[in-house]
């Protein structure tokens, strides 16, 4: 370590061996006969504060897990995550009803679960034993690298929480809630960040100390960032921004200086196919997934932007739609390739994908203690009286079969009283700025119904 840093390296690779000694990692073994070792490396990376400094120097020991044999070395390795859309419906109802939302994240995450496989690892460099330089790592408890090391991580989290007296969310396995007589609190994980929501501080507090009591957590009180998203508290209750994650991100494609604009996507501007200059495919396509995790994430009003950026050219209708609890929490568009004649079919489209996110919306909600009971129909609003007409319809046309599934799924929906379906007018529609370039004032509006945007 030759940088002006070494002496943080130094400190941070100290402490990432401290953890994993203190937590058993491994035992040390001669390597039995006819069995193969995986090796392991140190990754450096500094973490960053919204504002461009270094917060930590971060050090971790992985281990070489493309070395794994499936079905020897690893088996399973599926481990759920929660949704963006489930952070942003949690945060939507911390809003409304004014809750507590406190933020842990979990120290040396994947060094908590318990391996079930026999794994055996070359000692890392810098650390091997003086007199057992033969010796191979026996892994008991999984490591950074590992295959089934995500997997093992949430069973163990899974089985600490649920011990605690919480529950699964039906909608999202990585949402969990407890209600006693006292207070609520809502525990949403994605791998290491943890967000608490609570009615009151008493029951965020017992939570934490519990969660502490088990793992190694750091605690870091009220929730400021959380994946990219910056969380601002305010009178009313709660707003996201992304404003540093963009910026980040022009920086990094320099693009920082350009001139400014008033909207995302000028309303009367064309997109041509690009006949000069060549660019680098790999780029391209990672600005623009860069701006589409913006867009998922906070900035539904870039929806055209980056799909017309991104779409080949091809003879595409766009449609979308929104969903909202209190404020938007949901966004969609999505390309069809159809004729002007089948244009209802493809918003019919659009309508079964709405009323899978309502449904979908009705679960989370119903695990969720605040929210009222028994649950009214979601309201989908429409701006198509066509679609509207085939929706309520119980006639079988032959030339729509090809749809007919959806059908029967939107008719069961509406049936069953999981949603209604209103009549709106396209301008009152808040789903089809998604579809369009925005004016001035409709951008404003948009972002007036969003989480902070």
């Amino acid at each position: 370590m030759a940088s002006r840093d070494a002496a943080f390296w130094r400190e941070a690779v100290n402490d990432e061996m401290d953890s994993i000694l203190s937590n058993n990692t491994w035992v040390l073994v001669d390597l039995p006969p006819g069995s193969n070792t995986i090796g392991c490396k140190w990754v450096f990376r500094r973490k960053y504060r919204t504002d461009g400094t270094i917060q930590t120097f971060k050090v971790r020991l992985v281990a070489k897990g493309f070395r794994q044999r499936e079905g020897i070395d690893y088996f399973d390795t599926y481990a759920p995550v929660a949704r963006i859309t489930s952070i942003r419906v949690l945060i939507a109802l911390a809003s409304i009803y004014k809750l507590v939302l406190h933020q842990m994240d979990v120290k040396t995450t994947f060094l908590n679960g318990d391996l079930d496989e026999e794994v055996y690892m070359d000692q890392p460099e810098g650390f091997v034993l003086p007199g057992n330089e033969k010796k191979v790592c026996k892994l008991v408890k999984s490591l950074y690298g590992l295959k089934q090391a995500p997997k093992q991580w949430h069973e163990k989290f899974d089985t600490v929480i649920l011990a605690n007296g919480f529950k699964h969310n039906g909608a999202d396995k990585c949402v969990y809630s407890k209600f006693t007589s006292e207070y609520g609190v809502i525990v949403c994980l994605y791998v290491d960040d943890m967000l608490i929501f609570g009615t009151n501080m008493l029951g965020v507090c017992e939570t934490k100390k519990y969660l502490a009591s088990v793992f190694k957590m750091k605690d870091l009180n009220e929730a400021d960032t959380i994946l990219g998203i910056k969380v601002k508290r305010h009178s009313e209750g709660y707003a996201l921004c992304q404003s540093h994650y963009i910026e980040k991100v022009l920086l990094k494609y320099k693009h920082l200086n350009v001139k400014e604009v008033n909207t995302p996507f000028d309303s009367n501007y064309k997109l041509v196919e690009n006949t000069r200059k060549v660019i680098a495919q790999l780029e391209f396509a990672s600005a623009i997934g860069s701006m589409m995790y913006a867009m998922h994430c906070t900035r539904p009003r870039y929806s055209l932007r980056s799909k017309q950026t991104f779409k080949v050219t091809i003879s595409q209708h766009l449609v979308g739609y929104s969903l909202l609890v209190g404020v938007q929490y949901h966004g969609h568009l999505k390309s069809n390739c159809v004729s002007l004649i089948q244009l209802w079919k493809s918003e019919f489209i659009a309508l079964a994908s709405a009323g899978k996110e309502a449904e979908w919306l009705r679960n989370m909600l119903y695990d969720i203690e605040l929210w009222p009971q028994p649950m009214s129909a979601i309201s989908i609003y429409c701006d198509s009286q066509a679609t509207m007409s085939k929706a309520y319809s119980k006639i079988y046309n032959g030339k729509s079969r090809h749809i007919s599934l959806r059908h029967e799924y939107v008719r069961q929906l509406i049936e069953d009283g999981v949603i209604s379906i209103v009549y709106v007018k396209s301008s009152g529609n808040l789903a089809d700025p998604f579809t369009k370039g925005l004016s001035r004032d409709m951008d404003g509006i948009v972002q007036s119904v969003t989480l902070g945007g």
